[in-house]
């Protein structure tokens, strides 16, 4: 499907269908209120109160250790390397401008990002203004979503067969090979853990795999956290932490971000997101968790494009 027809797709989407259980506010409409109000904030703490909720600055060196994940901050630090990984990446072909989705239905589904490639009129930034180069440098890329993200997927679909009748992919490629070598990222989001919380000893080395083969493309992975604990003991987390400090990545603390939501921001069935608007202007809808996934996701995006371009 061409590019002018998915946005199409998506603006149907955005308007005509349902949102999610525990929603509130109604689907996008072009933004008319540019004031800004002041929004409450996420300390550096593990455990944030409820009126605390402002992302925390990235930490210096040194390093947390990954069994101490839950104190990492919301937006990482960038290791060097990444800079040497994104410079060859260009000098590979790799788009500066483009970033891939890698992962299961929090990361594949219309609400996240994707109102961003529709135009100014279809969000609204609030207090957060100074996103807009972000979003403007990645034009194109939120409302991608190729074969390598989807509902219910896991790191063996991500690392299996494309799927027989797709064009775009060779013969036995493999869904993540196919969405590097289509879209030609330099950066992916990597979102996965919640549909394997009882296959820990598959999930690690899969994961494991899935990095090394955006680091042999020169793509700078960006690892994020869940917010849910199905498992109970917060296994995949530590797993994604602990991968994320061996390879020095990028880490979206995601969990943290939520943590001083009502009820973590999950809805009852501790898994699914609860939802509201992604408006950065409405302090009220911060009291759910897609917003805070939307403009964490931006912050960390601009930070790290900022720490591996020298952009100020």
């Amino acid at each position: 499907m061409n590019k002018s027809c998915s946005l199409i797709l998506l603006c149907v989407l955005l308007s005509a269908c349902g949102v999610p259980a525990q929603s509130i506010g109604t689907a996008i409409a072009p933004a008319t209120d540019t004031r800004q109000a002041d929004l409450p904030t996420v300390t550096q703490e593990a455990s944030p109160t409820a009126t605390d909720t402002m992302v925390p600055s990235p930490t210096a060196e040194p390093r947390i250790p990954p069994e101490r994940w839950q104190e990492w901050p919301v937006v990482p630090t960038v290791q060097p390397e990444m800079k040497i990984i994104f410079e060859r990446g260009v000098e590979l072909g790799n788009n500066p401008g483009a970033f891939s989705k890698i992962g299961d239905g929090e990361i594949a589904t219309v609400w996240f990002l994707t109102q961003y490639d529709l135009g100014p009129s279809y969000y609204r930034l609030g207090p957060y203004s100074d996103l807009e180069s972000v979003i403007k440098r990645f034009s194109g890329s939120f409302g991608h979503v190729g074969l390598a993200a989807g509902r219910g997927f896991n790191t063996t679909v991500i690392l299996g067969p494309a799927p027989a009748g797709v064009t775009e992919c060779q013969l036995g490629e493999t869904r993540l090979n196919c969405e590097l070598r289509t879209f030609h990222p330099s950066f992916a989001f990597i979102s996965l853990g919640t549909n394997q919380v009882w296959q820990p000893e598959t999930f690690e080395p899969e994961l494991r795999r899935i990095i090394e083969r955006l680091l042999k493309a020169e793509v700078v992975p960006i690892l994020a956290t869940k917010a849910d604990n199905i498992e109970g003991d917060q296994r995949i987390n530590w797993i994604i932490a602990d991968l994320a400090y061996e390879y020095n990545l990028p880490l979206w603390n995601f969990w943290l971000a939520v943590q001083a939501l009502p009820e973590h921001g999950l809805q009852s069935d501790h898994e699914h997101l609860t939802y509201a608007y992604s408006n950065f202007g409405n302090p009220l809808n911060f009291q759910y968790a897609w917003p805070w996934r939307n403009l964490t996701a931006l912050q960390v995006l601009d930070s790290v494009v900022k720490s591996v371009t020298s952009l100020p």
